[in-house]
C-alpha cells in the first residue's frame, strides 16, 4: 500500500524518548514503589470556576460549530490581554484559536515552512518540535543552548546557523526543559538577526505565567519593529492547570492570520464553544493557581539543589520559570540516558534523560517539580542516596 511521505518523515520520532517513563509505569504496575518525575503536569486541579463555566456553557447549548478563527468572545479577551501586556494594539483578527499549543504550533509551522526550508531551534528543545518541523517537510537545525549562558539562546549561535534556506527561528521562553527565560537584550539581538535575514520569529510562550521571583518575561511580540514577523503560540494548559481541555491560540500579523485561516479551516474550525467560554473567563480573570505553582516549583528546585550539592558531583541548574530542574550527571561517569535507567532500577525514581530533548543535554537529566512536597522530598533523598552509593564505583 502507498503511504504519504509525511509518515516516513515522522517515523521513529517520539517513542524512544519516553522509554524511562514507560518503564516506570511498568514497574509501578508490578508493585514497585516508583516516584515519577518524568512528566510536567500542574500539581493542582483545574479551578472549579472554570469547569463550572464550561459546564454551564454546554447546558446552555454552546455545543455547536465554532467560528473558523475561534469564538469572538475569546478572541476579544485575548486581544485585550495582549494589547495590555505587549504595549501595542493587537486586534481580534490577529488571533486564531486551536486545541492547545501543540495544534497551534503545527498550524503555524505548516504556514511558514516547507521542503527546502530550515527552521532554527535551540537544542535542547521540547520533545515534539522536531516532529512538527519535519511534518512540514522542512529541516530542523539545532542551535546549541549552553549551560554557561544559562541555556539562553544566543544571537551569535543563531547567526552561525543561518543560511539562504533559513525561514524561521523557533523560540521557547520560558524554556522547556531548562526553565531559562530570554532577556530583553536577548530578544533584541535575535530580532536584529530576523530583520537582517527576513526571518519569522515563532515564540512558544506557554510557560509565561510561571515566572519565578527575580526573573522578568519579555515577549518578542512587544517589539514594534518585529510586528510583521513575530508569531506567538500559547494556551491555558500550564497557566490555569487545564492541559486536558486543549485550549490554545496563536497571535500574529494580520497578513499571516489571513493566510493561516484557509489551512485552519481545512484542518478544524476553531475550538469548542463551551471550552472557548471557559478560556475567555480564564483570560479575563487571570490565573488563580499560577502564583502558587511558581512558589512551589521554585521551592522544590531550591531543595533539590541543597540536597544534591556536593553529592556524587551532581550539579543542579536552577530554573527561572516552568516546571522542571536539570541535573548534570557527567561526574558519575554515566551519560544522562544510562543514569536515568540506573536511577529508576536502583532507586525507584524516574527522570527524563536530557538526550530526549537534544544532543546538548547528553549528560543531563530533567526532573519534574510537579509532585507533592512530601513525595518530592522523598525523591530527593533517594537521588542523594543513589549518588552516595555510586561513589565507590567511580573511585
Amino acid at each position: 500500500m502507498n503511504y504519504a511521505s509525511i509518515t516516513r518523515r515522522l517515523a521513529g520520532l517520539g517513542g524512544a524518548k519516553w522509554e524511562v517513563h514507560q518503564r516506570a509505569q511498568v514497574l509501578a504496575a508490578q508493585g514497585r514503589d516508583i516516584i515519577d518525575l518524568t512528566i510536567g503536569e500542574p500539581d493542582v486541579p483545574t479551578p472549579a470556576g472554570l469547569i463550572q463555566t464550561a459546564t454551564a456553557a454546554m447546558e446552555h447549548g454552546r455545543t455547536g460549530y465554532s467560528d473558523g478563527r475561534g469564538e469572538a468572545g475569546l478572541r476579544a479577551a485575548l486581544s485585550d490581554h495582549y494589547t495590555c501586556t505587549v504595549g501595542r494594539s493587537i486586534v481580534p483578527d490577529q488571533i486564531m484559536c486551536f486545541p492547545g499549543t501543540q495544534t497551534s504550533l503545527f498550524a503555524v509551522i505548516m504556514a511558514v515552512a516547507e521542503e527546502g526550508c530550515d527552521v532554527l531551534v535551540g537544542d535542547p528543545m521540547y520533545a515534539t518540535y522536531e516532529g512538527v518541523i519535519r511534518a512540514s517537510g522542512a529541516r530542523m537545525v539545532p542551535v546549541p543552548l549552553r549551560a554557561e549562558n544559562g541555556f539562553r539562546l544566543q544571537a551569535d549561535d543563531i547567526a552561525a546557523c543561518i543560511t539562504p534556506a533559513t525561514v524561521a527561528i523557533l523560540l521557547t521562553t520560558p524554556h522547556n526543559p531548562t526553565g531559562a527565560v530570554l532577556t530583553g537584550e536577548d530578544i533584541d539581538a535575535i530580532g536584529a538577526l530576523a530583520l537582517e535575514h527576513d526571518l519569522w520569529i515563532i515564540s512558544d510562550e506557554v510557560y509565561k505565567e510561571l515566572i519565578f521571583e527575580g526573573s522578568t518575561f519579555v515577549s518578542p511580540l512587544s517589539r514594534a519593529a518585529l510586528a510583521e514577523r513575530v508569531i506567538v503560540v500559547s494556551s491555558i494548559s500550564k497557566s490555569h492547570a487545564a492541559p486536558g481541555f486543549r485550549s490554545g491560540w496563536c497571535v500574529g500579523p494580520l497578513a499571516f492570520t489571513e493566510r493561516l485561516l484557509s489551512f485552519s479551516e481545512t484542518m478544524l474550525f476553531g475550538n469548542q464553544p463551551f471550552i472557548a467560554d471557559m478560556t475567555e473567563r480564564a483570560i479575563r480573570e487571570g490565573s488563580s493557581v499560577a502564583s502558587g505553582m511558581c512558589a512551589r516549583f521554585a521551592g522544590r528546585a531550591e531543595r533539590l539543589k541543597v540536597c544534591l550539592t556536593q553529592r556524587g558531583g551532581l550539579g543542579v541548574h536552577l530554573p527561572q520559570a516552568g516546571m522542571f530542574a536539570m541535573i548534570d550527571v557527567s561526574a558519575t561517569g554515566m551519560n544522562g540516558t544510562d543514569y536515568a535507567s540506573h536511577l529508576l532500577e536502583q532507586a525507584g525514581v524516574a527522570v527524563m534523560p536530557g538526550a530526549s530533548f537534544g544532543t546538548t543535554l547528553e549528560n543531563w537529566v530533567r526532573v519534574a517539580l510537579t509532585v507533592g512536597d512530601a513525595e518530592f522530598d522523598g525523591a530527593c533523598a533517594r537521588i542523594k542516596a543513589h549518588a552516595d552509593a555510586c561513589q565507590p564505583v567511580r573511585a
